[in-house]
């Protein structure tokens, strides 16, 4: 089984193209390694390019079953300073590269799509059924092809399934791959980085939340159950399954204060803390209601504990393989 990842060198990427690998697929990734990782060619054939590139992408779909596609711009903040970049990289070429799927008669999408296409919760736990109101233009860019994928499936039978991840953390229990982003925003890896001395501390935006601590909780998922969300997600599609749309999380959320104590717990080091005033736009509590992916997928998260989280998002910072 011949599978196309586009952005496979990047965090979640990385982890999916070594999972596929040792499933017995055959892995084709493109990534122009703007934010990726070269080391993933042990796992799979790697083309250099762009995803808007349709002279590239007429040389990688040929004999693909499915697409993978990681290949988006995630910050959010960044989003809100610079939407053009967003609704070109994460509209306008998955467009350019839906198009050519459809030129090479490959008919089964897995896309990466995002709790923020939800915007502020109404309930919770958030399920598929939560109304979508996205409040940035990042979570409007995936809100976008969610939509596009289904008028795609009615008018040319391309196939779908957007997997809504809530917070993927963790890294390949084997220290290989981590996550590494530049700028980096995210909780876990910022808190890592205090605890190396790489930065002088961590802020707590706001300790008055309506939670037990005061501090917000996100739900965090781990990137190698995201990846198992994945594979069953693919295997679902070529069976014959349909399009379909599934939130992927815990069920279970930490506070920002949880995460920071279990981080000095396992790393054993001293992370200074800074109280700073709330952020604009953080709900207090943002958790999934991943039933659906449960019942119909068959999925089981395995490391839903948040210590063994960062366990393995330290053993990856301890491990040397931090791209340079």
């Amino acid at each position: 089984m011949k599978v196309l990842v586009v952005g496979g060198a990047g965090y979640i990427g990385s982890h999916m193209v070594k999972f596929l690998f040792h499933q017995g697929c055959e892995v084709v990734v493109l990534d122009d390694l703007s934010s990726g990782n070269a080391d993933i060619s042990r796992y799979a054939s790697l083309t250099i390019g762009n995803v808007s590139d349709k002279e590239v992408l007429g040389k990688v779909l040929p004999g693909v079953c499915a697409v993978m596609h990681f290949a988006s711009s995630i910050e959010v903040s960044e989003s809100i300073r610079n939407p053009a970049k967003y609704y070109l990289n994460n509209l306008s070429n998955t467009l350019t590269l839906l198009d050519s799927m459809c030129e090479h008669s490959v008919s089964n999408f897995i896309f990466s799509s995002t709790a923020a296409t939800f915007g502020e919760p109404i309930t919770l736990p958030i399920d598929e059924n939560h109304s979508q109101v996205p409040i940035n233009p990042y979570g409007k860019s995936k809100l976008m092809v969610e939509q596009i994928l289904e008028d795609y499936d009615r008018a040319y039978g391309l196939t779908s399934v957007c997997l809504r991840y809530f917070n993927a953390a963790g890294a390949d229990p084997a220290g290989e791959f981590g996550e590494c982003h530049e700028p980096e925003t995210h909780l876990i890896p910022l808190v890592l980085k205090a605890a190396l001395g790489l930065r002088e501390s961590i802020n707590i935006y706001g300790r008055d939340y309506v939670t037990p601590d005061g501090t917000c909780i996100r739900d965090y998922v781990h990137v190698m159950d995201l990846c198992s969300a994945h594979w069953l997600a693919l295997t679902s599609l070529l069976k014959g399954s349909g399009s379909q749309r599934y939130n992927l999380g815990n069920g279970h959320g930490f506070s920002v204060k949880e995460v920071i104590e279990a981080a000095i717990d396992v790393t054993g080091r001293t992370i200074k803390v800074v109280d700073a005033p709330r952020r604009a736009g953080d709900p207090a509590v943002l958790v999934a209601d991943s039933a659906k992916a449960k019942v119909e997928l068959g999925w089981v998260p395995r490391y839903h504990d948040l210590k063994t989280i960062i366990e393995h998002a330290w053993k990856w910072e301890l491990s040397g393989n931090r791209p340079r």
